[in-house]
């Protein structure tokens, strides 16, 4: 039995959408909570690991948010956080974590 796989641009184009007002916060918090399931679901197969990382705290982080607290004007930033290269890695979770929510 193949195993599901969850890609860098399935990620990024629910997190766009989320962006551009096509989709609530309900709606991105359902598809996470839909899709992502780390022991029966491949994330970002064929990518390097700190992508994998970072789609994994991405969708764990929107996945277990009380929405209030889901920030949709700086979507941006996880999908910075998704997109960045290894030497900024550290830097883009940080401002995905602390600015992309509300306290």
């Amino acid at each position: 039995m193949t195993q599901a796989n969850i890609s860098k641009s399935q990620l990024i184009e629910q997190l766009e959408q989320w962006k551009n007002q096509q989709i609530s916060t309900e709606q991105l918090q359902d598809w996470m909570v839909t899709h992502y399931d780390p022991d029966e679901v491949t994330i970002g197969l064929g990518e390097c690991e700190w992508t994998v990382e970072a789609m994994n705290i991405v969708m764990n982080e929107y996945e277990i948010a009380k929405l209030d607290k889901c920030r949709q004007e700086q979507a941006q930033l996880a999908i910075d956080f998704i997109n960045s290269d290894e030497a900024r890695f550290n830097q883009t979770r940080h401002l995905f974590l602390y600015e992309g929510f509300k306290d």
